[in-house]
């Protein structure tokens, strides 16, 4: 088991920058996919970044080119937004999946975007 707590959210304006970082309760060496996932108000929670084991990286199309994931190997995880638009607003969670199955979630941070 493994308990994750998301940090580095806030209101950012439109163009502007946000690092988040998760940080895992013990070494994420052994977790097979860590991911970063949102969720805007009435609308579903959606895939936004993923990173394997091996550090392959998987993004959500409307977030290509503007948003990077990078994980230390120890017990952290980041998502560096850069260019944020009002459309990237929601609540965003830290999830971290094993080959067994087991997957957790943290808690969220809020991203808002907005003059």
């Amino acid at each position: 088991q493994v308990q994750l707590v998301e940090s580095g959210g806030g209101l950012v304006q439109p163009g502007g920058s946000l690092r988040l970082s998760c940080v895992a309760s013990r070494s994420i060496f052994s977790i097979y996919v860590m991911g970063w996932y949102r969720q805007a108000p009435g609308k579903q929670r959606e895939s936004v970044a993923n990173i394997t084991r091996d550090g392959s990286t998987t993004y959500a199309d409307s977030v290509k080119g503007r948003f990077t994931i990078s994980r230390d190997f120890a017990k952290k995880m980041y998502l560096q937004m850069n260019s944020l638009k009002p459309e990237d607003t929601a609540v965003y969670y830290c999830n971290a999946k094993y080959l067994n199955g087991l997957q957790y979630w943290g808690q969220g941070t809020q991203v808002s975007v907005s003059s």
